[in-house]
């Protein structure tokens, strides 16, 4: 068992947490999109407070690993890599995709269904995954456009439930009476939480100087359109 901090910063949720033995001790969260630089930061100071306010200090960090915004990965594992190397601790790195499907089994709590996590990647394209209840990914990490046919295989023999950011793509596209949406869920750092515990235990760590996020899409910079 282990004490670690968490950090979530994938999309336009900043969210901090603190695991004692696989169970949350701190969190804090924000939701204002482009926060990520300023308030990290200030969570993660809050987290160590209560850290060592309990007398135990944090044994490993994790962070998200991606899909995600860019800027948001940079900022997550430059903090992570940033704060493992200054402690001299071990870093854990979670998809993403996985902490929402965490959060989605969480919240739905039916065994028969498959998880689909979504990510917006602009028009009708998403960053898609599918799990188990158990959390085992049962189809690997795509970027992909959504149309009718999304998830048909599976969605003719079981239930779907679609679920993040991207999910909203579906509702008018996909009419499978097996597809269910779930709202409100996105990449929270408690529910990095038994996955990085897990990781802990396999010590299944990171090379920290070395530590990449997974993007999928090659970043593409852009010139800022003339205002005049």
């Amino acid at each position: 068992m282990a004490h670690i901090l968490l950090l979530e910063t994938s999309t336009t949720v900043c969210s901090v947490a603190l695991s004692a033995d696989g169970e949350v001790v701190f969190e804090r969260v924000s939701f204002e999109n482009q926060s990520h630089a300023a308030l990290s930061g200030v969570y993660v100071e809050e987290a160590l407070a209560h850290a060592r306010a309990a007398g135990r200090a944090p044994e490993a960090v994790a962070v998200g690993r991606g899909p995600g915004s860019y800027t948001g990965l940079r900022i997550g594992a430059s903090m992570a890599k940033g704060l493992c190397t200054g402690w001299g601790v071990p870093l854990i790195a979670v998809p993403t995709l996985a902490i929402m499907a965490a959060g989605a089994v969480r919240r739905l709590r039916d065994g028969d269904c498959l998880y689909c996590a979504m990510l917006d990647a602009r028009r009708m394209e998403v960053y898609a995954t599918v799990y188990d209840c158990a959390g085992t990914p049962v189809r690997d990490v795509t970027a992909e456009i959504v149309t009718p046919q999304t998830c048909a295989g599976f969605l003719s023999r079981r239930r779907v439930c679609f679920f993040g950011s991207g999910a909203a793509k579906c509702r008018g596209v996909i009419d499978s009476p097996n597809a269910v949406f779930l709202d409100g869920v996105y990449p929270a750092a408690v529910d990095m939480a038994p996955l990085a515990e897990k990781a802990f235990r396999a010590q299944a760590f990171e090379d920290v100087a070395y530590f990449e996020p997974s993007y999928l899409k090659e970043f593409m910079a852009t010139t800022p359109k003339s205002r005049l």
